[in-house]
């Protein structure tokens, strides 16, 4: 009788490449062959170049896999989190951090193992704090949420986001610590970081008022080091970035480069992607991707997110599409550099209702938000809040 072990590989492989993200963990157990095929066709050099993209996103506040061969997207709501709402995902080293919708705790996911960890808050979660998952030099995964406050409305109509400090959550220690900043930058709420080796990057902007009352927004990326537990220098992005005439976005490309999405508002959405050669704690270096001036994707500055494929030369562009009274779909955009441009609707974004607390610009409709995913071993143990601790 013929089992699975004794199938060619070339036909266990093309099996292995249909099965879903959220199912490997089951699959890879079956027997010794499909286990080292599995490990073998996602962390070896089989896996670079005829490999779908693969990611998870947000749709309708549940956590959906994706395989994306810039044809079509394959999109499957993940059953694990069915029962849970979730408002941010973030990737790194194999693990998702998922925000649940109410800010009331957070969940830690190893796809590929199946395990999860949830995290309680030491004190409430705020609807406005950033979150982040990195690592430090001796691979310990670590969390970190940044709080603050809107300050007052000042003359000229400025109403920023100021940070007032961060607590890290150890996951080899189950324990928060605290740490008290008075920085002179901020971080709009509708950025999310995104970890690249271990660190995680922001756009931030601080505001500077010139003498002749003008007010500019000096933007740039800020970095957070798990390892000293403490943000690093600010590095300049590869354009004019005193005006807020335009809408941004960064991702990490293979987990090895970061990319940044710039789109100008007033000159025709003129469209470019950047990606770093060279970024380490005090410098950067850039390199231009992409630029697109057919003004055919129109990024809504609240939801849009993206991802590159360097090989086929093309990005990703995930929006909302459409006006904001009257309904928008989730929309894929596929941009070449070629000038090659397709857009696939991925169903439509469910209305919200009008938001907008203390001024603060929430979106109306459910955003897209996507993240690349690279499958590791990171094992992951429940979590239990033991100790806290003030910096």
């Amino acid at each position: 009788m013929t089992t699975m072990s004794d199938l060619p590989d070339d036909l266990a492989e093309e099996i292995l490449s249909r099965v879903p993200l959220t199912s490997l963990s089951a699959v890879r157990t079956t027997c010794k062959k499909w286990y080292a095929l599995s490990k073998d066709g996602i962390f070896g050099k089989s896996a670079s170049g005829r490999k779908p993209f693969l990611g998870f996103m947000m749709k309708d506040y549940r956590v959906c896999s994706m395989k994306f061969d810039f044809v079509d997207p394959c999109i499957k709501q993940v059953s694990l989190l069915d029962q849970v709402e979730i408002s941010q995902v973030f990737h790194c080293d194999g693990l998702l951090l998922c925000v649940s919708k109410d800010k009331s705790r957070l969940l830690v996911w190893n796809p590929y193992l199946g395990q999860t960890t949830w995290i309680q808050p030491r004190n409430n979660f705020h609807r406005l704090d950033r979150f982040a998952i990195g690592y430090d030099q001796n691979r310990n995964h670590k969390i970190v949420r940044i709080f603050g406050d809107h300050k007052t409305i000042d003359k000229l109509g400025n109403n920023p986001y100021l940070v007032f400090g961060y607590e890290i959550y150890d996951l080899s220690s189950n324990s928060w610590k605290v740490f008290s900043i008075n920085p002179d930058w901020h971080i709009d709420f509708y950025q999310r970081g995104v970890s690249l080796k271990g660190n995680t990057y922001f756009l931030a902007e601080k505001i500077v008022i010139r003498k002749s009352g003008r007010t500019i927004k000096n933007e740039f990326i800020i970095s957070f080091n798990f390892t000293t537990e403490r943000f690093g220098q600010r590095l300049p992005l590869p354009f004019d970035s005193h005006n807020g005439d335009k809408f941004m976005s960064i991702c990490c490309v293979r987990e090895e480069q970061l990319a940044v999405l710039h789109q100008g508002w007033v000159t025709g959405h003129t469209l470019e992607i950047w990606v770093t050669n060279k970024i380490d704690p005090g410098a950067v270096l850039w390199s231009k991707f992409l630029r697109s001036i057919s003004g055919s994707c129109k990024v809504q500055y609240t939801d849009g997110s993206f991802f590159i494929d360097e090989e086929k030369k093309v990005v990703v562009v995930v929006n909302l599409d459409g006006g904001l009274e009257t309904g928008c779909n989730q929309t894929a955009n596929i941009i070449g550099q070629d000038g090659y441009f397709k857009s696939v609707n991925m169903g439509e974004a469910p209305n919200l209702g009008k938001i907008g607390i203390s001024g603060d610009m929430l979106p109306k409709f459910c955003c897209p938000l996507v993240c690349s995913y690279v499958p590791s071993l990171v094992q992951l143990q429940p979590g239990i809040i033991s100790k806290e601790s003030d910096d």
